[in-house]
């Protein structure tokens, strides 16, 4: 198993890093979804679905108190509860119609809350919701549960209705401690308040903790990234995730709030990731893929290790599950058949779930072509390689085709963006730090040009 990149990049790979593709949590990427995959062709879907599946359920809550100038997630800020009741009610029926079409057919292996900020509903909502799940689906024993945590909206009550519910891992979001930073990206956040939080959540007995950090940010420098790190080792969390900012104000208006004169340039992002990921490993943690640390007894960790690792909408992933249910607006599911994304704009998901319809607005259903390449992609991203023999025994004439594009890659990199070793197609160490711009190669749909995305780096 190959770690991310903490060491220098060639020279002639410094024209990539203003590159912009996509950050490759699935593939076919959303853009190129299409209204051709709607609330019947769902239904079929879910008809498919076999009684031994392990499911995954992702939750979307739409909402936060106050909004981040640097996020680019499907949510907004509201400083009246009301619309959140609102949402939770066309919630709580999306989550009954969903599970009355599966039917028990599959077992809950995980459960992600998302947002937004989940942490932002009341104790007794999240209770409620906690509730409905299991009295809509079936649940493994030993299921996980994941929750997004914003650290401004925690009390003692919610804290002890997220472990009532069953969370096993707490993500909290930290992005910089600078001050400076903070104010730049709308985030105050002190350490001291996250450690009360880390705190709190352990002494509930929660085994694991994970903290976001972000380079790339306004006003970030080499020594304000270093501080941060440090200080986040010093709370112990048993995975970091080092994402780089994505600045991408064409979708997402608020960050035009950001001066992008502020910002570092692709070779001072480099760097910045570079050295945190360099204090990190120091620290004892085992670099995963491109972007996320965990400790070494950490699931994600010992996933790595025996090649179980996977990629998905939350990033690297220990869930192996085929399925994912996505309830709430602009969720994705992910069945055998392809991609289902929901309604985005929350008033209009509402009025489908109220009327008793799936929200089912748009996504794709996949090719042979969509599976190979998607599977050469996740390799790339997960392991920085891929075996030929492998690809070529999974898809047969499909998978021999990629290998010309691999061996094209390969060949014609003056970069030297993918070498061929023995049987296995490797991103060296030095272009590690490239990997989407390599798994970007194998993408059908660039051709296409329906999105435009972040950095490489």
């Amino acid at each position: 198993m190959h770690g991310a990149a903490t060491n220098g990049t060639h020279p002639e790979l410094s024209a990539i890093l203003r590159e912009n593709v996509p950050r490759y949590t699935s593939y076919p990427t959303a853009p190129h979804f299409h209204p051709g995959v709607d609330a019947d062709v769902l239904r079929g879907w879910i008809n498919h679905l076999k009684t031994d599946d392990e499911l995954s359920l992702y939750l979307h809550v739409p909402y936060c108190q106050a909004l981040c100038w640097f996020c680019a997630c499907h949510t907004k800020h509201t400083r009246h509860y009301a619309p959140v009741a609102t949402f939770l009610r066309a919630l709580h029926i999306e989550i009954e119609t969903a599970g009355r079409l599966i039917s028990r057919k599959g077992r809950v292996r995980a459960v992600h809350f998302g947002g937004g900020s989940p942490t932002m509903l009341k104790p007794n909502d999240i209770l409620a919701l906690g509730k409905a799940l299991r009295d809509r689906f079936d649940f493994c024993p030993d299921a996980g549960i994941s929750i997004e945590i914003e650290a401004r909206d925690i009390d003692e009550a919610r804290l002890d209705a997220l472990v009532a519910i069953g969370m096993t891992r707490a993500s909290l979001g930290v992005q910089d401690f600078h001050p400076k930073v903070q104010t730049a990206i709308n985030r105050e956040q002190s350490f001291r308040l996250t450690k009360s939080v880390v705190d709190g959540v352990r002494a509930r007995d929660v085994k694991s903790v994970n903290l976001d950090l972000l380079y790339g940010l306004p006003h970030q420098t080499l020594e304000s990234v270093a501080a941060t790190v440090t200080h986040a080792l010093a709370l112990e969390p048993d995975r970091i995730a080092l994402f780089g900012y994505a600045h991408v104000p064409w979708f997402k208006k608020h960050q035009t709030m950001i001066d992008e004169a502020w910002l570092p340039d692709s070779a001072e992002r480099l760097a910045q990731s570079q050295l945190a990921a360099r204090i990190i490993v120091r620290a004892g943690y085992e670099a995963i893929g491109l972007d996320h640390f965990a400790k070494p007894d950490d699931l994600l960790a010992i996933a790595a290790r025996t090649g179980k690792l996977r990629r998905n909408f939350q990033g690297y992933s220990e869930d192996n599950c085929e399925t994912l249910i996505g309830l709430g607006p602009s969720s994705i599911s992910r069945f055998r058949q392809g991609y289902a994304q929901n309604i985005v704009a929350t008033g209009e998901y509402e009025k489908a779930v109220i009327a008793g319809q799936l929200a089912t607005a748009r996504g794709i259903e996949f090719r042979i072509d969509d599976l190979a390449r998607g599977w050469v992609i996740e390799h790339l991203m997960c392991n920085f390689a891929f075996s030929a023999l492998e690809l070529v025994e999974r898809f047969g004439e499909v998978g021999q085709r990629l290998l010309y594009d691999a061996s094209r890659v390969a060949i014609g990199s003056s970069g030297r963006l993918l070498e061929l070793e023995g049987n296995n197609f490797i991103v060296p160490q030095q272009s590690r730090p490239l990997v989407r711009t390599v798994a970007a190669k194998f993408d059908k749909y660039l051709e296409k040009g329906a999105g435009r995305y972040s950095v490489a780096i």
